[in-house]
């Protein structure tokens, strides 16, 4: 059987003709998905198209509460709202692939028959009542974000006449999945500056990582508190003509040429777009860029293209700093020790530093061990970077 998907697109004789051909209308359907982040109206053709593009008749964005009893479509298209109503009211719960949701890593493709077989499927309840009544054969979902209370859930349902989902299905929904993923963090950015932007702009602010918004050719259309001071530092980023530079030459142009990937769209932009930078002393710190827009998909009123967050290449302690204190009942000796594990390194090192006998200095990690439950002093590491607030707490 041929999926709708395969109906639309030409005749291929390899394997590489067509993933090239995904590659074309996926760089087409991108700017589709990055508008509808803007405009919620323009959803119903963006997930068309996706439908089309995976190989389905019908697309959702949805979510539904980690009790999978309760739930809301988003945006939908090919499913009849009779159908999104009842399986809510009813269904929800004895969806096969609810429980795997709940469990699934970001943008994993997961699908029906990914659990049981076509035979197993068919007996049911779910089936015979919810999906044989519409036609359906299959879905294939990706989750796109994670509550203690709720998951978003991104998917694509098959026609009994174009059959289960397939490794294709799966490569298709797995290029597409990042750009639905990301079109949803703007729109909850967008949603955010829409209802209050002078607090927006304060919760940026009140970042540890530097924040700059930027058009397509780098200028700097809004920095945050952290962002400033680095600029004013000029380390590791400066402003030459209104733009974001690297202050290391060699940097410099890497970011130019990250920049202008996040402004071209197409398949690049599912890569991590990550950028190293040293700063005057030799400290180091990282880039991130999340592109806001594809080329072309963007006026005066909607310059932006990226978000470039820079933060140092350290592990900032937990703030307030006896939070972790008061989690594992830490006395304030084994708190001390602790943070100095995590700033100076092993045991003879963290002894000298505070004046005291190695021996003492393991007895108080063997009560971190007890009370903590970690069994390795990079367990502690991690422990504490698990506390770290992304937070500044540094006066204004």
């Amino acid at each position: 059987m041929r999926s709708v998907s395969n109906r639309l697109r030409p005749d291929t004789k390899s394997v590489a003709a067509e993933r090239a051909y995904d590659q074309q209308l996926l760089t087409s359907l991108i700017g589709d998905i990055y508008d509808a982040a803007l405009d919620d109206a323009l959803w119903p053709t963006a997930l068309e198209r996706s439908a089309i593009f995976v190989g389905g008749v019908g697309a959702s964005l949805f979510a539904r509460d980690t009790a999978a009893i309760a739930g809301n479509v988003y945006h939908n298209f090919g499913i009849d709202p009779y159908y999104q109503k009842l399986y809510f009211d009813k269904f929800s719960g004895l969806d096969p692939l609810t429980m795997p949701h709940l469990s699934a890593e970001y943008e994993q493709p997961v699908a029906t028959s990914d659990l049981m077989s076509y035979e197993e499927f068919a007996e049911t309840r779910f089936y015979r009542e919810w999906i044989r009544p519409q036609s359906l054969v299959d879905f294939v979902g990706v989750v796109l974000e994670k509550s203690a209370s709720t998951i978003t859930v991104f998917g694509v349902f098959r026609h009994e006449r174009d059959g289960l989902v397939d490794e294709a299905v799966r490569r298709r929904m797995t290029l597409l999945a990042p750009h639905i993923r990301r079109a949803i963090l703007i729109r909850r950015i967008v949603d955010a500056k829409d209802a209050k932007a002078a607090t927006f702009a304060d919760t940026f602010d009140g970042l540890t990582s530097g924040l700059y918004i930027v058009d397509e050719t780098g200028r700097i259309l809004h920095a945050n508190r952290a962002g400033k001071f680095m600029l004013t530092a000029r380390s590791p980023m400066r402003m030459a003509g209104g733009k974001l530079v690297a202050s290391e030459p060699q940097s410099a142009q890497a970011l130019r040429n990250v920049i202008a990937a996040a402004n071209i769209g197409g398949a690049s932009l599912s890569d991590d777009l990550a950028l190293p930078l040293t700063g005057e002393c030799g400290e180091r710190y990282v880039a991130h860029i999340l592109p806001l827009a594809s080329r072309g998909r963007h006026d005066v009123s909607r310059p932006a293209i990226a978000a470039v967050f820079v933060r140092r290449v350290t592990l900032p302690l937990p703030s307030p700093p006896g939070v972790i204190g008061r989690a594992f009942r830490l006395t304030a000796a084994e708190l001390r020790v602790l943070y100095a594990i995590v700033e100076i390194g092993g045991v003879p090192e963290v002894a000298a530093a505070l004046g005291v006998a190695e021996t003492t200095i393991k007895t108080h990690l063997g009560h971190l061990f007890e009370k903590t439950g970690a069994t390795r002093q990079a367990d502690l590491v991690k422990l504490v970077a698990g506390y770290a607030s992304p937070i500044s707490v540094q006066p204004t």
